[in-house]
């Protein structure tokens, strides 16, 4: 398990949206519990009202956004591209995906060992050849056998540092990057984690305040009612079902 007070700085937009829009640092909390749960809370600056709340279970989720007054409820396959409203794209499964890095399932999936090179560069600014292992993870797919993963783990400390998920299409889904490493509870764990989704066009940095690993986490930790009079969403809808007003939370 993992409870984490963390910074959170966003980028969204790309080309589909015609600019990169970068939003203002806010504080917030990451709750993670295997095999599958994860919370995630982000407060508004200064005055640290709750600016969006979402937890997952592993195959569903919700998410809440205050300040739109929207409850979205769907499964995590089921991806938006909304670019007006950014913050609907995020899903806690691409998050938990990130900061942990699952171990290799024997029975669907394969893993092969690769020596790759990367330009880095030193504490000076001069560019570097730096050697890597990569371990490519081959899953089974509804169509196939197809790459899933890349971990990328350098040979001066033999730590993640990169970590690359594709979908079944061979799509790149996730980006994400390892630093700051430091040892906690005799765990090396990286401080600040850099996610990035291209097909959404954002990324989050997450850069830890306070961190504790293998600590009891409740059901009640993961639990996130509806509020009354909020409009809600389906995803597994459409929306201009649900859309139709504010939903009181007992019906």
């Amino acid at each position: 398990s993992m409870q984490a007070t963390v910074d959170i700085d966003t980028n969204v937009g790309g080309v589909k949206k015609g600019k990169v829009i970068e939003y203002q640092q806010i504080r917030g909390y990451v709750l993670l519990r295997k095999p599958s749960m994860l919370r995630m809370i982000g407060l508004t600056p200064l005055v640290r009202n709750t600016a969006f709340d979402m937890v997952s279970d592993g195959r569903d989720f919700k998410l809440w956004i205050p300040p739109k007054n929207r409850f979205m409820i769907g499964r995590n396959d089921i991806a938006t591209h909304n670019v007006s409203r950014p913050l609907e794209n995020l899903r806690p499964q691409h998050i938990y995906d990130a900061l942990l890095i699952r171990a290799i399932d024997p029975q669907n999936e394969i893993a092969v060992l690769e020596n790759d090179t990367q330009t880095v560069v030193d504490a000076k600014g001069h560019k570097m050849q730096q050697a890597d292992y990569v371990i490519d993870v081959i899953a089974k797919g509804d169509h196939g056998w197809f790459l899933a993963r890349k971990i990328v783990y350098s040979r001066t400390d033999l730590l993640p540092h990169r970590q690359l998920l594709y979908d079944e299409h061979g799509e790149w889904a996730t980006n994400a990057i390892y630093e700051d490493y430091r040892n906690q509870d005799g765990i090396n764990f990286p401080w600040q984690i850099e996610i990035a989704r291209p097909q959404e066009e954002y990324d989050i940095t997450l850069t830890t305040v306070k961190l504790q690993l293998n600590q009891p986490l409740p059901d009640d930790k993961f639990v996130l009612e509806q509020p009354p009079g909020v409009e809600v969403v389906h995803l597994d809808k459409p929306e201009s079902g649900s859309a139709a007003g504010p939903q009181n939370s007992s019906r």
